[in-house]
């Protein structure tokens, strides 16, 4: 297997939620990704048009969910070409199977959820010990379906051509903090990711649960006009009883929020009232100042402050605030 400057793309397709479909995927040569109730989805469909069928089919999901699922439907379809190399990995035996994609996408539901399924050659199988850190990082990445990075795809390909004799050794102590340490990092940067594909209901609703797990009941504005209020937070649920918060949300990614903006938030303000506003974009060093000189107590919270808040209440989300950020937990070895 030539591992020349630019390899064939290698694509993850896991073997279902905990790996329980891959018995089938290795015994019956294949691959197969879900979302049966939609039917055949011919090739060359579009994105736009597989998540307007997955909208339809599943009105509860969100509109980060929806272009997650049809995204993985599309490149299942389209981007996935034969010839193409594929992973999957089977976690009771702790190794990869790489094969080779033989066919065009088929339909077929009479067996199992997963009935979107193109066949494959399995080839090689790559042990999970035989792999740098970064390219288990890689492949620890929690999506069905993804593509490999190129240095991540030279990496198993060598292995397979029996061009490196590496055994990765056990992670020093020092190792495996800064892994761990990188993890954390590429996790709260997943986390904002996430937070900034929401749209504006769906991030002020998230802020909103946030504040309940906090132990407040909140009234969220409906769509339209608000007076600078998205959300009201108190004991009772009705401002009577103190503290009543106020908060504003404003989801523009590459905007940060002025003196003006803050000015204009703490206008009408009754004077017991507390003020937070939350910006996606961060604040100017004028808006900051603006806050601290207000006459109610104001807090501007950004989008790092706001991962932090979501990750310290997570347990106590409850089920609609954590359908808007699914977070899954990390259990890492301890010293």
């Amino acid at each position: 297997m030539s591992t020349q400057m630019n390899p064939p793309n290698v694509w993850m397709v896991r073997a279902g939620a905990g790996a329980v479909f891959i018995n089938r995927f290795l015994e019956e040569g294949q691959v197969a990704i879900g979302w049966n109730a939609l039917g055949p989805i011919r090739v060359g469909k579009s994105r736009q048009e597989i998540a307007d069928a997955v909208a339809a089919n599943w009105p509860n999901y969100k509109k980060g969910k929806i272009s997650i699922c049809a995204g993985q439907i599309f490149r299942f379809l389209n981007e996935i070409q034969i010839a193409d190399r594929v992973l999957t990995y089977d976690p009771g035996r702790r190794v990869y199977p790489l094969g080779t994609i033989q066919s065009e996408p088929s339909f077929d539901d009479s067996v199992d959820e997963l009935a979107r399924v193109r066949k494959v050659t399995w080839d090689a199988e790559i042990s999970r010990d035989d792999l740098s850190v970064p390219t288990k990082n890689t492949l620890g990445a929690i999506s069905t379906l993804f593509l490999l990075s190129d240095a991540a795809a030279k990496e198993i390909l060598a292995i397979e051509a029996g061009e490196t004799s590496q055994h990765a050794e056990p992670e020093s102590e020092l190792d495996t903090e800064a892994s761990l340490d990188a993890i954390r990092a590429q996790s709260r940067e997943l986390i904002k990711d996430r937070i900034n594909a929401l749209d504006a209901y769906d991030l002020q609703d998230l802020v909103a649960g946030v504040l309940r797990a906090m132990g407040y009941k909140t009234r969220v504005s409906a769509p339209g006009p608000d007076r600078g209020i998205d959300i009201m937070a108190s004991p009772d649920g009705f401002g009577f009883e103190q503290p009543r918060i106020i908060v504003e949300c404003k989801h523009r990614t590459r905007s940060a929020m002025g003196a003006q903006e803050i000015r204009t938030f703490l206008g009408g303000r009754h004077k017991d009232d507390k003020g937070l506003y939350v910006s996606t974009g961060g604040f100017t060093k004028d808006a900051r100042y603006e806050a601290e000189r207000a006459s109610i107590p104001t807090t501007l919270m950004d989008l790092d402050q706001l991962v932090d808040a979501v990750i310290e209440h997570y347990e106590k989300l409850d089920s609609d605030s954590r359908v808007l950020l699914p977070l899954a937990q990390l259990y890492w070895p301890a010293d």
